[in-house]
């Protein structure tokens, strides 16, 4: 115990580092586990899509999206979805809805607004296109 407290007095900056590192990973973890919205794998989603007839809901840019979006993704933007113009998804409220940015983190925000309009099956793509990419799944690009 001596050689923690000696090592915090001789480095504190690097002690404050580690500890403020600490904090946000169990912040993370801790808001993780209590979010009403769930993660999914690329290969989680494909299930959904194929048994459940889950909904993907992509949000990037639209020139993101006519790059390359998941087959059957809707696109609708972050800014439609908090104003509740949701084009078609107000009759699927029961229906697995994934939910696709490029990295996965601005979907949570999203989703997490679906969920309060009464989506009951709200979840995300974990680490969004990139993962969808890096996992060589098909993608689909928009017709010119």
């Amino acid at each position: 115990m001596q050689q923690y407290i000696e090592f915090f007095s001789s480095h504190p900056m690097l002690s404050l580092a580690w500890l403020v590192i600490a904090g946000l990973l169990i912040f993370s973890w801790v808001k993780q586990r209590i979010s009403s919205v769930a993660q999914v794998t690329p290969t989680e989603l494909t299930l959904q899509v194929n048994r459940h007839d889950a909904v993907v809901v992509d949000i990037r840019a639209e020139a993101d999206y006519a790059k390359g979006h998941i087959t059957a993704a809707k696109h609708l933007t972050a800014a439609d979805i908090a104003a509740e113009k949701l084009a078609g998804l107000e009759n699927k409220k029961d229906a697995p809805i994934i939910v696709v940015c490029q990295a996965g983190a601005s979907s949570q925000k999203v989703a997490a607004n679906l969920a309060k309009q009464g989506f009951t099956k709200v979840s995300v793509l974990q680490g969004g296109m990139g993962s969808w990419t890096s996992a060589n799944l098909p993608i689909v690009k928009a017709k010119k």
